[in-house]
Parts: structure tokens; C-alpha cells; sequence
């Protein structure tokens, strides 16, 4: 079987996220859940479709950077709607500004994103939320913002507004026309959710309209929270019910992007949005999950997090290339064997690719060298792939080329290393644990060390790329 070199190349694009409602996508995803020790995604979907389907829940779901946390959360929002929730699924990052996030922000992008969604669906008709409507006249004037609320606005699923429903959004006018909708016109509500998100555009580029907004915004948080449960999320959940649905699920990815600086009076952002307001993150009046970032793990601050959200913050590992003891994971390696295949040959059954390998490696022992080297960290394993495609420029891909790709890679790592932090690397290639943040900052955020899990638990092993450094054996 002939195979596109420049196909290949693309399907292996270490930054696409796979979206497996997509037919495409779905041909290349491979479930890794039997290797990580848990399955992460099962227990997810279970405690909303299972233990707490019309009680509100809100769980916290985070995991090493590139290790495939997006493309779960898309199979999971899959799975709930199968189930017959509704799921707005978002990036955060495309609202937020991740070096200084409130929690205020961070309402306000769910009230934005749920409300867009809404408003795809004719069915569901919601009364104008009118005190969230009141706060963002509020934030404009304070801002001095002009939105312009028109009809030739683009709103998914609505079409123009009328003509009474055009008007500034602006220290001057208010949201003149709005007041005017009846409470059957689903206009209302979209032109509120475009004004969120023009606010919230011009403070995400601007620090001072940020700090302006955040001095309106923080006082009333309580009163933004209540707004956004009592004329939003619960009249949803009795909306999509009436229409077929059996709740409303939120979806918050990338707010594990959250930077770890300091807040103005020395707190860290992400204990502050996470434990000090964690509580008023699960208030909201719906099925929520969040990614939150992998350090709080290794925080002082970790049973304080769990407090504030009343269960363990669900961890997506690697891979394992091989078990504790050091001895091969076969079936982590016989998973991403299939992961290298599948983006070679999506439409031949697995069994059949194996058959296959000698048209893309030079033997499968290159293919096995790919795979541990990539010490089971999904993204890794395809930059590196490809970098080789790109690197060799025809098939098949020879091991020494790899190794080239490999070794330029271990140069680059090893510049940043300190002899302190060799000697942290050391201590966890005896000792397979890191602890404290110190660890987590110095080792883990900066992929010199990666974490697995099995039945006893957590373990850390060095990225298979410094293994073979000699200052690991001094």
C-alpha cells in the first residue's frame, strides 16, 4: 500500500487536537484508558450520568501538558451527548487573558459561551437575563466601551435582529432596545451574550481595562453568580429538559494555562482562583468540569483544593513504555504503536497496519525506538515523528535519521539542566517520586521527568531522552 509521505506528515501534526464527533478524527484516536491506570473519563461520565444526573456537579481534570487532556475532553462531550445532555465544551484561553484571570472572568465566559449555545437551539427560549444584563451596562460605562449592538450582527442560529433591537451598548445609551423585547424573543439574550464577549475582548488586550473592570466586577461577584443561576442556568436545565435533554453540561479546557505568578498581594493565581474561590467555581447550577493546572498537585494548597470541591482532581498520565520495575509495558507500546499507524493508515484495521510497517520504518524496531523515546507522552511522540518525516524527506524512515532527531533534542534539554537539578533527577531515577512544588516546577513542568500511574499509584520516571545522559550515573 502506497503511502503519501506529505499526507502523513500532516496527519502527524503534533498540534491538532482530535475532535472525534469528526469521522477523520475518530479514525485516529486510540483509547489509552487500560494503560493509565484509570479510566479517568469513564468516572467522569459516570458521576453525571450516574450518581448525580439532575443534581448540579463539579469536577476538577488536569494532567501533564501534551499528554492529550483536549482530545479526552472532546471524546467525553461526545459521550454526554449520546447520553442526551446538552455540552458546551470551550477553550478558555480564547476568552481570558491566562497570565491574569478572576474568577469574575471566568463566569462571565461560561454566561457568554452557554448563552451562544443556547441560542443555536429554536426550542429553547429564555427570558432576557435582566440583571446580567444590568451589571454589563454597568461595566460598559465604567470601560467608556461603545458596542455596537446591530442588526447585521453574526449570531449563530438567529439571524438579524429587528430593527427595535439595534442599539450602542456605550457610557452614553445604555442597551437601548433590548428593554423592549418580549420575553419570548431570544434576541435579547444573544445581543447580551455578543456584549460579554466585546467587553471581555477589549479588557483580555488591554491590563488597564482589565484592572477597571475587575474593581467593578469583584464586589459583585455574588450578585454575577446568582444572576448567571437564576436567569441562565437553571431556566436552561428547565428548557432542555421540556425539549428532550437531560441537563446541561460545561466544559472550561485550557484553564490549566493559568499562570503560576503572583496576584498584586503575593498570592499565587492559581491557589487563588482554584482554593480561595473555589467555592463560588462550583456554585454555578449545572454539570460542570474544569481543567485546572497539574502544580496545584504538588501544592501546600492540595487539601484545601479538595475541600472547596469535595473530591480528588482527576489526573491524565502517560503512557507507560514500560512498568515500574523497568521491565516493557507490551500493551502501552502495542497502543502507541497503533497511534503511529493510524495516522499512516486510518482506514486498515489494526491488526492489518502491523503488516504495514515495513512501508513507513526502515524495521519495526525504529518504530518501537519512536516509542520509547517518547516515554508514552502523546504529543512528544508525534513532534518527534514529525521532525523525522520532515528530516528524512522520503520513506522509508531510517533509524538513523531518528537518532539525529533525537539526540538534537537531548542538546537542547540538557543546556537548561543545572548541576542542582541533575541532582533532583538523580534522586527520582532511584527513588521514582517528586514532591513539593519545587519538584514539580523544576522537573515536571519542564518535561525532564514524567508521571505514570497503575494500581499502587502514582510513579515518576525521567523522559526516556535524558535517560542515557552520563550525569544521570554520576
Amino acid at each position: 500500500m502506497k503511502l503519501d509521505l506529505r499526507k502523513f506528515y500532516q496527519a502527524t501534526n503534533p498540534s491538532r487536537t482530535l475532535v472525534v464527533e469528526n469521522e477523520e478524527d475518530r479514525k485516529y484516536y486510540i483509547d489509552f484508558s487500560s494503560v493509565r491506570g484509570t479510566k479517568i473519563l469513564e468516572e467522569l461520565k459516570d458521576n453525571i450520568t450516574f450518581f448525580s444526573p439532575d443534581e448540579p456537579t463539579c469536577d476538577l481534570f488536569t494532567g501533564h501538558i501534551g499528554c492529550g487532556k483536549s482530545t479526552e475532553l472532546l471524546r467525553l462531550k461526545a459521550d454526554l451527548e449520546g447520553e442526551g445532555f446538552h455540552v458546551v465544551y470551550f477553550e478558555s484561553s480564547q476568552d481570558l487573558e491566562m497570565g491574569d484571570v478572576d474568577v469574575g472572568d471566568i463566569l462571565l465566559a461560561i454566561a457568554r459561551r452557554v448563552s451562544e449555545s443556547l441560542n443555536k437551539l429554536e426550542q429553547v427560549k429564555i427570558r432576557e437575563p435582566e440583571s446580567l444584563k444590568n451589571i454589563l451596562k454597568g461595566a460598559a460605562k465604567l470601560l467608556n466601551t461603545e458596542i455596537e449592538l446591530s442588526a447585521e450582527a453574526s449570531i449563530p442560529g438567529i439571524g438579524k435582529a429587528s430593527a427595535n433591537t439595534q442599539g450602542k451598548f456605550s457610557a452614553e445609551v445604555g442597551i437601548p432596545g433590548i428593554g423592549q423585547l418580549t420575553a419570548s424573543d431570544k434576541e435579547g439574550f444573544s445581543l447580551v451574550a455578543l456584549g460579554i464577549g466585546k467587553i471581555s475582548a477589549k479588557a483580555k488586550n488591554s491590563p488597564e481595562l482589565r484592572d477597571k473592570l475587575r474593581q467593578f466586577l469583584e464586589p459583585r461577584t455574588t450578585g454575577i453568580l446568582k444572576a448567571i443561576n437564576e436567569e441562565l442556568l437553571k431556566p436552561a436545565e428547565e428548557k432542555l429538559k421540556q425539549y428532550g435533554k437531560k441537563g446541561l453540561v460545561v466544559i472550561v479546557d485550557n484553564l490549566d494555562r493559568v499562570e503560576s505568578r503572583n496576584k498584586p498581594w503575593g498570592r499565587p493565581q492559581q491557589e487563588y482562583l482554584f482554593v480561595d474561590r473555589g467555592e463560588q467555581l462550583r456554585q454555578l447550577k449545572c454539570h460542570v468540569i474544569y481543567t485546572m493546572p497539574l502544580g496545584l498537585m504538588f501544592s501546600n494548597d492540595l487539601n484545601g483544593l479538595t475541600s472547596r470541591f469535595g473530591a480528588d482532581p482527576k489526573v491524565l498520565p502517560m503512557v507507560p513504555v514500560k512498568l515500574r520495575n523497568g521491565n516493557e509495558c507490551q500493551e502501552g507500546m502495542a497502543l502507541l504503536r497503533q497511534m503511529v499507524l493510524a495516522r499512516a493508515f486510518p482506514n486498515v484495521e489494526p491488526q492489518e497496519r502491523l503488516g504495514l510497517i515495513a512501508e513507513i520504518f526502515d524495521s519495526a524496531e525504529s518504530l518501537d525506538y519512536l516509542c520509547h523515546a517518547s516515554g508514552g507522552h502523546v504529543r512528544e511522540l508525534l513532534r518527534l515523528l514529525n521532525d523525522w518525516i520532515k528530516k528524512n524527506r522520503e520513506l522509508p524512515l531510517s533509524r538513523e535519521e531518528l537518532a539525529n532527531v533525537i539526540r538534537s533534542k537531548r542538546n537542547q534539554m540538557t543546556l537548561a539542566i543545572t548541576d542542582d537539578e541533575w541532582a533532583l533527577l538523580r534522586q527520582v531515577k532511584e527513588q521514582k517520586q517528586v514532591n513539593g512544588e519545587e519538584g514539580y516546577q523544576i522537573l515536571i513542568r519542564s518535561m525532564f521527568v514524567y508521571e505514570y500511574r497503575d494500581n499502587e499509584g502514582s510513579w515518576f520516571e525521567i523522559n526516556p531522552i535524558l535517560a542515557e545522559v552520563g550525569k544521570l550515573n554520576v
